[in-house]
């Protein structure tokens, strides 16, 4: 038994004529009604009675016909949901971003692949750029966003592609003496205690923050840590120290924290699409390809992309 004896049943069972169903199927008359006989041979069992005026059902046909007509209606479910999942338009993408990518790219891509993949169900969790790298590398998640380049066993498994830069600014406690001064030296921190983040949670922006303070003559005097950027600005606000952080933390537009931009200014922190190299998921090259286009490199190694268009502009 199989499907294309089903669709010869139920046809028949339709039109009630071997000649007008075996036309509705496409095929000659002689072999569909072989086909009617063998799945009967089969089952054992006459599904229709023929005479040379009429065919009609058996009860054993109409019994079975019902029953047909669901399989039928089954299969074609399987196999619409098999080509939406191989079009990546269904399924499951769990998705990890460092804090910092609500204030950047996320949102928005976020918006245009749920607009355009609504049957696809989008896990979001945050995470640091450590914690993403070993999940992605486990299959725990599918794409990341993180600050690369990435070092030890993620940059051999994972692929990322540059989605954003920013500037970095410094933060301030409100009224702090070095708030009146824009832009403001890096030198000018040398002497004010820091709130940073561990090194093993995000270790390309903490060398990045950690070599401006070095050009600038001083060595970072960490006296807070903190894992989350919005810790690190409440901190910030509470008078722990001072931070130097993304530029896009500045939208958390907190009253009791400035931002101010830094001299020298250098766009050197970045954000990147992470994903496991070689992935065939449909899915997320989908979600892959909602951010700028630029070129993919493995470990981490990426060249800077446009930036992404705001919602109904071109290529949005």
């Amino acid at each position: 038994m199989n499907l294309r004896q089903l669709r010869y049943v139920v046809a028949l069972a339709e039109e009630l004529n071997f000649g007008r169903a075996a036309l509705r199927e496409g095929v000659r008359q002689p072999p569909f009604s072989q086909q009617i006989a063998k799945l009967e041979e089969e089952l054992g069992v006459r599904l229709f009675e023929r005479t040379t005026r009429q065919v009609c059902l058996t009860p054993a046909g109409e019994a079975f016909v019902a029953h047909a007509r669901t399989s039928l209606a089954h299969a074609e479910l399987a196999a619409e949901s098999a080509r939406r999942a191989g079009r990546g338009e269904a399924g499951r993408l769990a998705v990890g971003f460092v804090g910092s990518a609500t204030n950047l790219t996320l949102p928005r891509v976020l918006r245009r692949f749920r607009a355009r993949y609504p049957g696809v169900q989008v896990e979001l969790r945050e995470l640091t750029t450590a914690q993403q790298a070993e999940e992605l590398r486990q299959g725990l998640l599918d794409v990341g966003l993180l600050h690369a380049p990435l070092a030890g066993p993620a940059a051999e498994m994972l692929s990322t592609r540059t989605v954003a830069r920013e500037l970095l600014l410094a933060a301030l406690p409100s009224g702090h003496p070095l708030s009146a001064r824009t832009p403001l030296p890096v030198a000018a921190l040398a002497g004010e205690p820091f709130v940073m983040f561990p090194r093993r949670y995000g270790p390309a922006l903490h060398d990045r923050i950690t070599a401006v303070a070095r050009a600038a003559g001083f060595e970072p005097r960490v006296v807070q840590e903190a894992v989350q950027m919005q810790t690190i600005v409440g901190l910030v606000a509470a008078g722990i120290g001072v931070a130097i952080v993304p530029e896009s933390v500045a939208r958390l537009r907190r009253g009791d924290v400035v931002f101010r931009p830094l001299a020298p200014a250098t766009r050197v922190v970045t954000l990147d699409v992470t994903w496991r190299t070689g992935d065939p998921n449909p899915i997320v090259r989908n979600f892959r390809d909602l951010f700028p286009a630029g070129e993919d490199r493995p470990g981490g190694g990426v060249r800077a992309a446009p930036p992404l268009p705001a919602d109904g502009e071109p290529g949005s």
